[in-house]
This record gives C-alpha cells, sequence and structure tokens, in this order.
C-alpha cells in the first residue's frame, strides 16, 4: 500500500511540474494568439483535419474534398483508388494534385486545401486520403453515385447552431447509425451560430467526427452563416467556400451557396435565401424547367410556411412558391424557426400566413397538386411553434433528423428524434395520371 501512494505522489508532483513548465513557456509564444484551453482544440497541424466531401455536379464521376493544415504545409496531394478487401489497394492509388489559400480568423492563420478527383467509375467503392506527402490522413471510403434511377437514401438536418459539439453531436451521430450508406448528408442553414468563428466550425466538425469523411454533405446558408463585409452588406462567412467545394452555379456573388446537383433520379437544389432572391428566381426557372427527373428537391433556410410564433416570410413565398407550383416541385426542405413542422400538399396562395390558412382546408381536398415544405431543427435551440391549419405534423422542443429513401415511383420520409424514435413519417407516390399522392403514415397531432 505505501508503494502505492509513493507511486500516485509521484504521478501528481509529475504532472503539477510540467503545468509550471507551460505556464514559463506561455510568455516565449507572445507572437501566437491567447487561446483559452477549448479553443487550442481547435488550432490546426501539419496533419490534415477538418476533412469533408461535399457534392458535385457530376456525383457519378468525381468527388471534391476540402480540408485544412497549418499554413507552413504548402504541398496539397490527394491519394485515390478503387476501394479492395484487403491493403494491396495502396500499390494502385492515382496521385492528384489540388489547391489551396490561406483564411486568417479569429483563433490565427491556417491553410484550407481542396482537391478534385474526375473521370471515376459510377457506383464504385473508392478509397482516399489527403496530405503534403509526408502528413497523410487516413484511408477514407466512399462511394460514387449510379448513372440510372436506384434508390438512394439522404439525411436531412435543420439548424445545428449552437452547443454544437455538446448537443448537436449525438444527433448526427444517430443518423450516421440509421442511414450509415447515405448518399449525402443535407444542410438547411445555420450549421452553426457566429458567422466568423472559428471554435465553433471546429466543434461542427468535432461533432460529426469522420462522417463527412465518408459521406458528402450539401448545405445551404442560414442566417448564421451571413457576416457583415467591407461595404456594410452582408455576405456569406470567409469560412463556407473553403470548407466546401460545391458547384459553382448561380447568379453571381452566390458562388457554392445555390447550386444544382442531379442524383439518380432526382434533382436537389440549394438557395440562398439570405439575399438575391429576384435574381435566383429567374434561375430557378431555368434550372427546374427540365422534366427528367423524376423527382425535384429544393433546400433553403427560411421557411416558405413559417412555424414560430410571430413569423411570415411572405415575400419569399410569393416570390418562389408560384415556380414551384408551376415547375413541379415535390418536396421543400427548410429550417430557422427551431421548430418541427410539416404541411400537407399546398400551391400557392396569395397574402400573408393567416390568409393562406383560412384557404388549406379546401387544398387538403386535392390530390397528386402541390409541395410538401418541411422545417426542422436538430440543434439544442428552441423556439415557441405556433401550430395552424398549414401543418400537417409538428413538434416543439425536439431536435430532430430526417431520413429520407428515394425510389423512381415513391419517397418514404421519417423525422426522428434524438433517440431514434419517429415522431413523423409519409409517402409521396407517383400517380398513374402523372401527379404525386402525399400518404401520411402517423396521425396528425391532436391540439388544433
Amino acid at each position: 500500500m505505501v508503494g502505492l501512494l509513493r507511486g500516485l505522489l509521484a504521478v501528481v508532483l509529475c504532472v503539477g511540474s510540467v503545468t509550471t513548465v507551460v505556464a514559463h513557456d506561455e510568455h516565449e509564444h507572445d507572437h501566437l494568439p491567447k487561446l483559452s484551453w477549448p479553443d487550442a482544440l481547435y488550432q490546426p497541424t501539419p496533419f490534415p483535419d477538418r476533412i469533408c466531401l461535399s457534392i458535385t455536379a457530376d456525383a457519378a464521376h468525381e468527388i471534391a474534398v476540402t480540408w485544412r493544415t497549418a499554413v507552413a504545409t504548402e504541398a496539397t496531394l490527394l491519394e485515390i483508388a478503387v476501394a479492395e478487401g484487403g491493403p494491396d489497394f495502396v500499390g494502385k492509388a492515382t496521385r492528384l494534385e489540388g489547391t489551396s489559400s490561406l483564411l486568417t480568423t479569429d483563433l490565427g492563420e491556417a491553410r484550407y486545401h481542396e482537391a478534385h478527383a474526375r473521370e471515376l467509375q459510377p457506383a464504385t467503392r473508392y478509397l482516399y486520403r489527403v496530405g503534403d506527402g509526408e502528413h497523410w490522413s487516413e484511408w477514407c471510403q466512399t462511394e460514387t453515385a449510379a448513372t440510372d434511377t436506384s434508390p438512394f437514401v439522404f439525411v436531412y438536418f435543420g439548424d445545428a447552431q449552437n452547443d454544437v459539439r455538446s448537443h448537436w453531436s449525438r444527433v448526427v451521430r444517430n443518423a450516421f447509425r440509421d442511414a450509415p450508406k447515405a448518399a449525402f448528408f443535407l444542410h438547411a442553414g445555420d450549421l452553426i451560430n457566429r458567422a466568423e468563428s472559428d471554435r465553433e466550425w471546429g466543434e461542427w466538425f468535432s461533432a460529426s467526427g469522420f462522417i463527412h469523411r465518408t459521406i458528402p454533405a450539401i448545405a445551404t446558408p442560414g442566417n448564421h452563416e451571413m457576416a457583415r463585409g467591407d461595404d456594410g452588406g452582408r455576405r456569406v462567412s470567409r469560412h463556407w467556400r473553403p470548407t466546401f467545394a460545391f458547384p459553382v452555379q448561380g447568379p453571381a456573388g452566390l458562388e457554392e451557396t445555390c447550386y444544382a446537383i442531379d442524383y439518380q433520379g432526382a434533382r436537389i437544389v440549394s438557395l440562398n435565401s439570405n439575399q438575391q432572391i429576384e435574381e435566383q428566381t429567374a434561375w430557378l426557372k431555368e434550372v427546374l424547367s427540365d422534366d427528367s427527373p423524376t423527382w425535384k428537391i429544393v433546400t433553403f433556410h427560411h421557411p416558405v410556411f413559417s412555424s414560430a410564433k410571430g413569423r411570415d416570410n411572405q415575400e419569399l413565398r410569393e416570390a418562389w412558391q408560384p415556380l414551384f407550383d408551376e415547375l413541379g416541385v415535390d418536396l421543400v426542405l427548410q429550417g430557422h424557426d427551431h421548430t418541427y413542422a410539416r404541411s400537407p400538399q399546398l400551391t400557392f396562395q396569395p397574402g400573408s400566413l393567416e390568409e393562406v390558412n383560412l384557404a388549406v382546408g379546401k387544398q387538403r381536398e386535392q390530390s397528386g397538386a402541390g409541395t410538401v415544405y418541411v422545417v426542422s431543427v436538430s440543434g439544442p435551440k428552441m423556439y415557441d411553434l405556433e401550430p395552424q391549419p398549414v401543418m400537417d405534423n409538428w413538434a416543439t422542443r425536439t431536435q430532430l433528423y430526417q431520413v429520407i429513401s428515394v425510389e423512381p415511383e415513391r419517397i418514404a420520409y421519417r423525422a426522428l428524434n434524438a433517440i431514434g424514435d419517429v415522431h413523423d413519417a409519409f409517402r409521396l407516390e407517383k400517380t398513374a395520371e402523372g401527379g404525386t399522392r402525399l400518404v401520411n403514415e402517423v396521425e396528425r397531432p391532436v391540439g388544433l
């Protein structure tokens, strides 16, 4: 026993001496940002971190990956090989070069890297790693899209925003547990709370762990990804484009926030509901006028039908909803209101939200017409819900993620809470007449 106590005392003295050394060494690095211990966790090193796959315009033949390192790391290398059941793929890997740029944040400076692998085989598993030739990530596995209308699954998240590392982590990890082979994870804005907070972007990656290294992201910016620009106007966070590698499409000034992709029979469109609404309206009409996709899915941040008390985005609704009707949009995925609300199939009605609610009863009797609108929240920040006739299902003070299965003849949708229990479920089915029918799979909540 005496020997054990002496050993413990030695450990305590050793730890104390290390702490003293660190305290003295602080004065030798006055040129570095003064960081609290939590902020120090998010400093870059020579090893790649914040590795993220982004969806591309040609997901069947291309992958795009971004990552971060310390400033001194200049080489940007991507190695990729067709996945095999053993380690021999390493000798068959192709090495590609990418580009890098410096980003100065509130925690200091870092180098962000981006690389693309093109001319890949569709519906094929690949292994890749990133680095500088000396400092490498692990080998990460992903899969390219098919070129046909094969069924696929994706996961949709409303706002993560606050306490991302401590509270959103279990939501995104449960989503991965329920949909480990998801084609992509879709984020409807407000991934973080403060647009230029390097620590909060670090928390987003800490919460999701390896997931975004293997499952591509689709993301649209929320108001909390917007910051004040040098001209006094609003601009997307300086972290956005270094962090992701989305298609550069849409009107000028909206690069990597307004874009469209085709994925196995579905066209998914991201709109930036923070700015340039009129310009996006014209672009959207061009993008969705093509009837070749079986399904048309749109995501943006601010809801067409607000679910929190005292909110209404009438201007946005009047700009975009008639176009959704005209172009046959099936499903719209949104965030912002920190509640859950899901509509029946709705077509445009002019006026305020109160006036729209008066007309909803008649629309419920229609079949095969209109768009389903969803608002959801995945983080812990909650608002007061205002249940309305425009909603078929709702929830308050509930963190949710949505697992959405897409097939040529149907979309199956499930909203699950943070412990994996189903809160809402429905199907969208193609009819013989060419329309789409909504089939509810849970009872409408009581209280409206």
